[in-house]
Order: C-alpha cells, then sequence, then structure tokens
C-alpha cells in the first residue's frame, strides 16, 4: 500500500513556528519535498538520516506530484512542505486532485501565515474594538489575474485591514488603488519582509505618500507583506475603546459584571 502526503505549513520563515505536529511529522518522514524558493532548508532539520529531502523551486506541478506519488510508493510518510499555509496562495487543490485520482491518501497541517508573522513582528494588531473587525487577504493583479469584483480598489472601499501579499513589486499599483478608495495620504503602511526570518527580517513603517520611497531605500523587492490597516501605530495613540470582553462592567458566563 502506498502511503500518505502530507502538506505541511512551514510557517513564515523562522523554523521554530512549525506546529509542533507539522514537526512531529518531519521527524518520521520518508521524503520531503520543500518550496525552496520561499521555504528556508533549515525548516526540514527535524528530518531523520536518509530522508529524501527534494527542493521544488526548478520544478512543475506535474514533477512535483510525480515525484510525491513515487515517494509514496516507497515510504509511510511524505511531505510537501509549503511556506505559511498551504491553503494560502499555494497549489493545494492543483496538488490534491491528481493525489485523489492515483488514490494517495493525503493530508493538511496548517500554517502561519505571513501576515500574522508581519504584524507580531511590528508589534500591530489586525483588528481594534470599534475600529475594524475586518481583515482582507488579497494581491493585486500581475501576472495572475484577479476574479472580476477583487481588484484592490474596490476591496480597498471597505477601509478596514488590508493584508496585501505578493505584491511589493507593485507597490505603486498598492498605492493608486488606494487613493482611488479614498485612503487619506497620511494612512499608516507597514511592510514587512521576510517576516519571523532570523537576520534577514526587516520592518518599514510609512504612509501612503511615502511607503514606496521607504522601500527603495531599504532596499525591499521580494518577499515583503504589504499591510495597510486604520490600526496601525494604535500603541501610541491617546486613548482606544475597551475590550467588551475584558470590560469590568460586561457581564459573560465567567464572569459577572462590576459597577
Amino acid at each position: 500500500m502506498a502511503g500518505k502526503i502530507w502538506f505541511v505549513g512551514a510557517g513564515p520563515g523562522d523554523p521554530d513556528l512549525i506546529t509542533v505536529k507539522g514537526r512531529g511529522l518531519i521527524e518520521q518522514a520518508g521524503a520531503i519535498l520543500f518550496a525552496g524558493s520561499l521555504v528556508d532548508q533549515t525548516a526540514t532539520r527535524y528530518a531523520p538520516p536518509g530522508c529524501a529531502i527534494r527542493d521544488s523551486k526548478d520544478m512543475t506541478l506535474e514533477a512535483m506530484v510525480a515525484w510525491l506519488i513515487e515517494q509514496a510508493h516507497r515510504h509511510a510518510t511524505v511531505i510537501r512542505l509549503q511556506t505559511g499555509d498551504p491553503g494560502l496562495y499555494g497549489a493545494l487543490i492543483e496538488m490534491t486532485r491528481p493525489l485523489t485520482a492515483a488514490g494517495i491518501e493525503w493530508s493538511v497541517v496548517p500554517g502561519v501565515s505571513s501576515a500574522m508573522a508581519s504584524m507580531a513582528a511590528a508589534g500591530e494588531s489586525l483588528t481594534l474594538p470599534e475600529v475594524t473587525q475586518t481583515v482582507i487577504l488579497t494581491r493585486v493583479a500581475g501576472r495572475t489575474p484577479m476574479p472580476e469584483g477583487e481588484d484592490l480598489e474596490s476591496l480597498a472601499q471597505h477601509h478596514c485591514t488590508l493584508c496585501i501579499y505578493l505584491s511589493i513589486t507593485l507597490l505603486h499599483e498598492v498605492q493608486a488603488a488606494l487613493r482611488a478608495a479614498g485612503w487619506c495620504e497620511d494612512a499608516p503602511i507597514l511592510v514587512v519582509q521576510k517576516a519571523s526570518w532570523p537576520g534577514q527580517e526587516k520592518i518599514v513603517r510609512g504612509t501612503l505618500a511615502d511607503i514606496k520611497r521607504k522601500c527603495q531605500e531599504a532596499k525591499i523587492g521580494s518577499q515583503a507583506m504589504i499591510v495597510a490597516s486604520p490600526t496601525l501605530g494604535a500603541a501610541d495613540w491617546e486613548s482606544l475603546v475597551r475590550s467588551k470582553l475584558y470590560d469590568p462592567g460586561f457581564a459573560h458566563r465567567f464572569r459577572k459584571a462590576s459597577a
């Protein structure tokens, strides 16, 4: 019988941010196919001796699927190690469909996305009471088009938190879309390159007006998360609306309200 293929989220970069379950699977893996263009090979350091480890950055989808199937006929545990979370901007469904057709069992282990890692690195919050309770994970159209109605200008009209992936080389288009959606020139923008990568992380804070210049000065041109949000910089605000959950005047099933 064939082994099982696991699609494991390696997290944003720091190998210690992989989940405990993901690390446990790596420790027993017979073969690992990792996305070398985005995942540092140190993420495979928990692999046992003799584990077949292959970088997929020069492979087509068909070649990757063929390799995974071949290894599944040799090993009980085979891993496709993907950056961040396998279900976000990955070819998860494109890979699993032929595996299912071939009768190969597979499962997914989620991972930490760079949106969360970027906000953690900067000490920021994606949401705040009565500021925004909505987060949009998106990108701008490049060689991969966006579906109708999902252009950044339309999404930005919600004025909530926007985590913009795969778009740092199109930062001028991000600026244009936010301006067209009514964002002010002094709206805060955060850019984090290689969030959580030991010794490689860069954090740039700016505004809609100057963020492109600041990223150019920091030489950020790849692997960066762009965050536009009304929550940015809240740590320095004079006051905040309190969270109801922790407000002493707010009762819930674990605590009575006090005066």
